[in-house]
């Protein structure tokens, strides 16, 4: 019997910022591989390259060095236009600060990356998630018109709807008070559960972090622990 291949899959990543002159290293050597299915909480202190590492494993930054295959592509070898055609529908990406265009309906936010992507029956696909997401009363209210709740879950909405394999969550209950923000990680995982796809989550938040199958600690840019939950 075959071990399927990792969701992610990164050895010896290096990211280095900076001129050459004065070159500041983000990442150090991160060797880290994440099975198809699984949750991951990513913690460590400001600074220590987390943000970061989401970044280089996402596709939206580039590594300076090492080996990185993501949703079984390998991202090493890609320029930014190649990534960015390697992530569509392949990694959804959730953030703390919503990004919902503010011109938009939710509707019209979660279907329209995918009508870009040329994806048959985006507004329906948008209004089937924005339902599963508990807003199917919501869908022609604009970003203002939503609380930061609302607005969170417009954005798990948008990032799930197209079937990606991965997503990557930064701080997504940051903006959110407590009572708020445990809603949004109960949606969260529920819609992970339904669809199967891997999670990386970054948080300072421990019961987040508890949820998950497996809690990675950075720091100074290299893994300080790796355990299961």
């Amino acid at each position: 019997m075959t071990t399927p291949s990792p969701a992610i899959s990164a050895h010896e990543l290096t990211l280095t910022l900076g001129s050459e002159t004065a070159p500041v290293e983000i990442l150090r050597g991160i060797d880290l591989s994440v099975p198809k299915g699984e949750t991951l909480a990513l913690l460590g202190p400001s600074g220590s390259g987390k943000s970061s590492l989401m970044a280089v494993l996402s596709g939206l930054e580039r590594a300076t060095s090492g080996s990185l295959t993501v949703a079984g592509e390998n991202f090493s070898t890609m320029n930014e236009d190649s990534l960015a055609l390697a992530r569509r529908g392949k990694i959804g990406i959730v953030l703390q600060a919503f990004h919902l265009l503010p011109t938009m309906t939710a509707a019209e936010n979660v279907a329209t990356p995918m009508e870009l992507a040329s994806m048959e029956g985006a507004r329906d696909r948008a209004i089937a998630e924005l339902e599963a997401v508990g807003l199917g009363h919501r869908l022609d209210h604009y970003p203002t018109q939503l609380s930061g709740g609302e607005q969170q879950r417009v954005a798990i909405a948008r990032a799930i709807a197209p079937g990606p394999e991965l997503i990557f969550a930064d701080e997504p209950t940051g903006n959110l008070d407590a009572a708020t923000g445990h809603e949004i990680i109960d949606v969260l995982f529920a819609r992970r559960a339904e669809t199967g796809a891997t999670l990386l989550v970054i948080t300072h938040d421990p019961e987040l972090a508890e949820k998950c199958d497996r809690i990675v600690t950075l720091a100074d840019g290299r893994i300080a622990s790796d355990m299961p939950t």
